[in-house]
């Protein structure tokens, strides 16, 4: 038995067995666990136990500070030519959400701006949609870069959306995975530690986060994203990234698009000063809120003038354009791609062979859409997945055509499902599109900022 400190070290079993019971592990214990999960000393029922009982007992704050840090330690850190201002060095995370194509614009904007965006990003997650799987859908896009090619396009473009390397917080690409497969996803330890540390591992000096609540996502209410994201601060300003957050809400789809090609077309929609409304809103708030930290403006207004104006006057879109031909993305494709000839959009992009309306049952004004329903259709016509080594169809989603607010006949269309496979609309598919008789103020898609 390895020797920590004078005292032998806790065995696997040991460090189950104490959190099962409902116990605070100490620096230690976590240290131990983290490191023997990165060396393979873990076996996946032992995994899987430990994540049960964090999931059920819960994790402390202090013992989310020691994993988030562990986790750093036990892997690889990125650094940053020394002549770069540190104080421009930033990212974004969001907890994940049903239409959530925030980073696809948000980066290449940041970028235009002048900061550098070392965007680490993952796949999807239970009912929530992964930033790589939508960039995946272009072809050609590489997700996986060298430390020396990450540092490259910084300094070239200036913003990159890559995947976990092997070396980066591997304990966390290990737990990531299994989580998905445990029903441990909702853990507010286990989501702060591991979103944390990758953010920690960039060197970055500011984050912003978006922190989702309602039917599609793990937050049920607004306090509980509120808690969340007071935990994510606290760990990310006692790790020397100083981070704000923005809590948003996910009763309804972000945009109209749900599913990965879908999301990309949206995305460069947002990118070329058009797209829905509160796609724009998200992106500007947030890089605002980066660029006045980085101290590049002085009022979060300006900050929201300034990355408007890259999404209305090209720059942004060029970032993006210069971001995928680097990461792999052919001069053609991209042309075709950023074209704004829908057209061409659709020659590039995977295509759904069918097209399945759904129709509203009465006519009145749109109350909600419940995306957590759409979240679930999408993933079962092949959008996401239910298992990690799930191979993804990047056609596939809905497409809505309404929004909360908008007045609706009965029988006029909602939402078109792109789908390869036959589809027949459930009882519950269709009870997910809410219809009043009066229209209501329409609640803002941003609730507050936890500064």
């Amino acid at each position: 038995m390895s020797k920590m400190n004078g005292h032998s070290a806790p065995s696997i079993q040991e460090i189950i067995e104490k959190k099962r019971d409902g116990e605070c592990l100490d620096k230690d214990e976590i240290d131990t666990w983290v490191e023997k999960v990165v060396d393979g000393e873990v076996a996946n029922v032992q995994l899987g136990a430990w994540l049960m009982a964090v999931y059920l007992k819960g994790l402390s704050p202090e013992e989310t500070s020691y994993l988030t840090r562990a986790m750093v330690d036990h892997g690889e850190t990125l650094t940053w030519p020394a002549h770069w201002p540190a104080n421009l060095i930033v990212d974004k995370h969001s907890t994940g959400g049903v239409g959530d194509k925030v980073s696809l614009p948000l980066a290449p904007a940041l970028a235009a701006c002048g900061l550098k965006v070392p965007m680490i990003s993952g796949r999807g997650l239970g009912m929530t949609g992964g930033t790589l799987d939508k960039l995946e859908s272009i072809p050609g896009f590489r997700v996986q870069m060298s430390k020396d090619e990450i540092t490259e396009i910084l300094d070239k473009v200036g913003c990159c959306i890559v995947g976990q390397t092997a070396k980066i917080c591997p304990a966390d690409k290990i737990m990531y995975q299994a989580r998905d497969v445990t029903g441990t996803v909702g853990c507010q330890g286990l989501i702060t530690s591991s979103i944390i540390s990758k953010k920690v591992a960039e060197g970055i000096s500011c984050l912003v986060l978006d922190v989702k609540w309602g039917l599609g996502s793990y937050n049920g209410t607004c306090e509980n994203a509120e808690v969340l994201a007071k935990s994510l601060s606290e760990v990310a300003n006692s790790l020397g990234v100083k981070t704000k957050a923005v809590i948003s809400h996910m009763n309804h789809p972000l945009g109209l698009a749900v599913g990965n090609s879908l999301e990309v077309i949206e995305s460069i929609q947002c990118l070329q000063g058009g797209g829905p409304a509160d796609l724009r809103e998200l992106v500007c708030l947030e890089g605002a809120i980066l660029l006045q930290e980085a101290g590049l403006v002085k009022s979060r207004q300006e900050g929201v003038e300034m990355l408007a104006g890259t999404l209305d006057n090209g720059t942004a879109l060029q970032k993006f354009a210069d971001m995928l031909k680097f990461q792999g993305v052919s001069k053609e494709t991209v042309s075709k791609l950023l074209s704004r000839d829908c057209n061409n959009n659709s020659s590039v992009l995977p295509t759904a062979k069918h097209l399945s309306n759904l129709v509203s049952e009465k006519s009145g004004y749109v109350d909600f859409i419940d995306a957590g329903l759409i979240a679930r259709l999408a993933c079962n016509l092949g959008a996401g997945r239910s298992n990690p080594e799930d191979k993804l169809d990047h056609s596939v989603g809905v497409l809505l055509t309404k929004s909360p607010g908008d007045y609706i006949e009965i029988g006029e269309v909602w939402a078109q499902v792109h789908h390869n496979t036959p589809y027949t609309p459930s009882q519950q598919i269709l009870k997910c599109l809410s219809v009043v008789d009066s229209k209501d103020l329409v609640g803002p898609r941003i609730a507050k900022v936890i500064e």
